[in-house]
């Protein structure tokens, strides 16, 4: 008779370590800091549009050759993608299930409720989804052309982003996800410190005036683009 072997097995390091909620926190915290790093270099990629269309077009181009000759055309940007993409996804899917746990041990929402805390988990869910959506529009309308106004010109995002933003909604749309992100950012950078285990008593102080400083910082430059286009700094 063969013997049933299935209770001797341990599950792996991995599914314990995502199965606990100390795991999905980190999982959460890492991917919101490789993220975090991303929009730091995008916006200031973005801001190369003050020095004009030939800059800024160049600058896209070479998106898609760096790393040449080691790396073939494109392979480094969609390398950049797939980590982003399972950083969107690991983040997005921890928080979802955080949240599920989260709702299931307090059957009683009503009770000793903690305003500051529900309201800084409201921000960050709703913060979520919004950008969420906002990314999905944000490719359709500045990489893959669908949803572009003014006729999509590929090799050419100078005008693309200019077209976009001589839009009225266009600018709501982007202003609005920008603020959003403002927000998640200066809530989550300092609860990813918190989870990574770097918060102290003696450094909360910093590590809230950086999530600050970090939060305001990306806000005003991503906004900067839209307003530039809407002023006729950038045409």
């Amino acid at each position: 008779m063969a013997l049933d072997t299935r209770a001797d097995r341990r599950p792996s390091f991995a599914n314990l370590l995502w199965g606990s909620t100390v795991g999905k926190k980190t999982v959460m915290a890492v991917s919101g800091l490789i993220m975090l790093l991303y929009l730091v270099v995008h916006m200031l990629g973005n801001l190369k549009i003050f020095f004009g269309a030939a800059e800024f077009n160049g600058y896209a181009h070479w998106l898609r050759i760096v790393g040449e000759p080691f790396m073939h055309e494109e392979w480094t940007l969609w390398l950049v993608r797939v980590v982003l993409v399972a950083a969107v996804v690991a983040h997005a899917t921890s928080a979802y299930q955080l949240s599920r746990r989260d709702l299931r041990a307090r059957p009683d929402r009503y009770v000793h409720k903690n305003a500051r805390t529900s309201y800084a988990t409201r921000t960050m869910r709703w913060g979520g989804i919004i950008l969420g959506l906002f990314i999905v529009w944000h490719l359709l309308d500045l990489t893959t052309g669908t949803v572009h106004s003014g006729g999509f010109q590929t090799g050419r995002p100078y005008q693309n982003v200019v077209d976009t933003f001589s839009t009225w909604y266009g600018n709501v749309i982007y202003c609005a996800a920008m603020l959003a992100l403002g927000l998640h950012i200066r809530h989550g950078f300092w609860s990813a410190a918190q989870t990574l285990g770097v918060g102290s008593r003696a450094r909360d102080r910093l590590l809230k005036t950086l999530a600050h400083v970090l939060a305001l910082v990306l806000t005003v430059g991503f906004i900067s683009v839209p307003v530039a286009v809407m002023t006729g700094v950038v045409s």
